[in-house]
């Protein structure tokens, strides 16, 4: 018996159909899992279950009940919680106030709901401190925060918009248990997500969505994982490529580091016109095969609180060579990723790219010494929401664009054009606001504005693949890769262990902060690494 059933329901935005004709049945003590491509609409069909948007045709039910939600409130009082692919936490509050928002009562009692929210972290594996600020936390903590806050609305059904793309393994693990606790107590999951791996552990039932349909829907236990990657893409996709197996689940060994390294094709001359370089003169941008892109010594930073972050990291980065660094979120990783791009003044040591000391300058110095920076929190620190596509394109090149104080829009909306279809940016237009994207098309923007720089050195890329999709990942990775075989230095943070092998040469594990170790980006490493990241220094 189905506790959520969906009939024939269509949303429209503008012209736009998000979703049509869609019909989905979860059933009673199911885990449901939801696949699709960035943009196939699967936030759209929560947001609808959750009462942020309302359908344009077609019926929901809920609980043998019609269900037609008028808010989120409705949702949270009739059974029904949702974590956001995005947060929605307030940055400058602590973690307790922002639990205590929306549950408003005659008499507040904060030291009952915090003991009951550091049980239920306990209970579930989510470390949890109610006193932290969240706009210091690292994205991960924050996702905590959103998974705990959901569970003290004690739901029927859970929806999960790709909860598991900000967390370390071992947490991944826990919310997976926490998933199929639910599902056993008679309760509903409904869960989206890339990973082919958590599908195959935890689901009853699989839907695929592809252009706002329903394309696919089977019992877990007769899917065919390949099959399910064709429906979600339309076309087949390479399994045999490393860092997308690790991504999939769907083969049992990842080949030695740096295999698969073809570069993708180079950007068209009208592309590139809009930075005045060329991808057939990588000379230019690099000092040479093996010269040192980035060089760190002796960093170290203090947060406002006076906690050591960083704390005396020495590490080098050659031209045409992908350095890792992994490391189980909170360990420094945010705070590295700040100092390098100029967002953070470090307290001592110095930073040099392609040997330009670039210590606690801004990040526009950073930027013209050669660096490339796609950040953890694309969101957050690499758009501008607001923004069109094109705006956000020309963002460190808008002198070039600019006479007598007038911008010439017509030759940045051109030039963005070309380098939308270089990158693969899928929109209307580059007129469109960037903060309408999908996830993957956001990153794949950010890329294309990065990677067409002049001079270019070094790239610092964070959690690159954090909540895209199998294609997305697919050609975020393959950039990546082409920028190594151009002679770039690449620094990858990633809490995926098993991207960071596949797409690194070395491997540096950060853990409170400091290195304590390095080893090759090896499989036969993977262990090793492991339990470096659990604060085993490497003999």
């Amino acid at each position: 018996m189905s506790l959520l059933e969906l009939t024939g329901v269509t949303k429209r935005f503008g012209a736009f159909c998000a979703l049509s004709d869609v019909n989905l049945a979860i059933a009673r003590g199911e885990v449901h899992c939801l696949l699709g491509e960035n943009g196939a609409g699967k936030s759209t069909l929560c947001n609808l279950i959750f009462g942020v948007h309302h359908a344009d045709n077609g019926e929901l039910f809920f609980d043998d009940r019609p269900w037609c939600p008028q808010a989120p409130s409705d949702a949270l009082q009739h059974g029904i919680a949702m974590v956001h692919q995005h947060f929605s936490l307030v940055p400058d509050m602590s973690v307790l106030e922002n639990l205590m928002l929306g549950r408003a009562r005659p008499i507040l009692k904060p030291a009952a709901l915090r003991e009951r929210a550091l049980k239920l972290a306990a209970e579930y594996g989510l470390e949890l401190d109610p006193d932290a600020i969240v706009e210091r936390l690292s994205v991960g903590e924050r996702q905590r925060v959103e998974i705990v806050k959901c569970l003290l609305a004690n739901p029927r059904l859970l929806v999960l918009d790709e909860p598991t793309a900000v967390l370390p393994p071992a947490e991944v693990a826990a919310l997976l248990a926490v998933c199929r606790q639910f599902a056993q107590s008679g309760r509903s999951v409904l869960l989206v997500t890339h990973k082919l791996a958590e599908i195959a552990e935890v689901a009853g039932r699989i839907t695929v969505l592809r252009h706002g349909r329903v394309v696919e829907s089977v019992p877990a236990a007769n899917a065919d994982m390949q099959a399910l990657v064709r429906s979600m893409v339309g076309r087949e996709v390479k399994s045999e490529d490393p860092v997308l197996a690790a991504t999939l689940g769907i083969v049992e060994e990842t080949p030695e580091a740096g295999a698969n390294d073809a570069p993708t094709a180079p950007l068209t001359s009208s592309a590139m016109s809009m930075v005045h370089a060329t991808h057939a003169t990588p000379a230019r941008r690099h000092a040479g095969a093996g010269a040192a892109a980035l060089e760190v010594e002796g960093l170290s930073f203090r947060d406002a609180t006076g906690v050591m972050r960083v704390d005396d990291v020495t590490l080098s980065v050659r031209c045409g060579e992908i350095l890792g660094v992994a490391g189980v979120e909170g360990n420094g990783q945010v705070e590295l990723e700040a100092l390098l791009a100029g967002l953070a003044t470090p307290d001592a040591g110095r930073i040099r790219i392609g040997g330009i000391d670039v210590t606690g300058r801004p990040p526009a110095e950073v930027t013209a010494a050669g660096a490339a920076i796609v950040p953890e929190d694309r969101h957050a620190v690499a758009c501008i929401n607001a923004l069109s596509i094109a705006e956000n394109l020309c963002l460190h090149t808008l002198a070039t664009y600019s006479r007598f104080g007038w911008l010439d829009r017509t030759r940045m909306k051109r030039d963005a054009a070309a380098l939308m279809q270089a990158f693969d940016v899928r929109a209307m237009g580059p007129d469109v606001p960037i903060g309408s994207l999908s996830g993957g098309n956001q990153q794949k923007a950010v890329l294309a504005r990065e990677l067409s720089l002049d001079p270019l050195v070094f790239l610092l890329a964070s959690q690159p693949s954090r909540g895209l999709d199998v294609g997305a990942v697919e050609g975020v990775f393959r950039r990546i890769r082409t920028a190594k075989s151009q002679g770039l230095g690449v620094l990858l943070i990633t809490s995926d262990l098993s991207e960071l092998i596949a797409m690194s040469d070395r491997v540096v594990v950060l853990y409170r902060g400091r290195i304590v170790g390095e080893m090759d980006a090896d499989p036969a490493n993977r262990e090793a690494i492991g339990a470096m990241m659990s604060g085993h220094e490497h003999a």
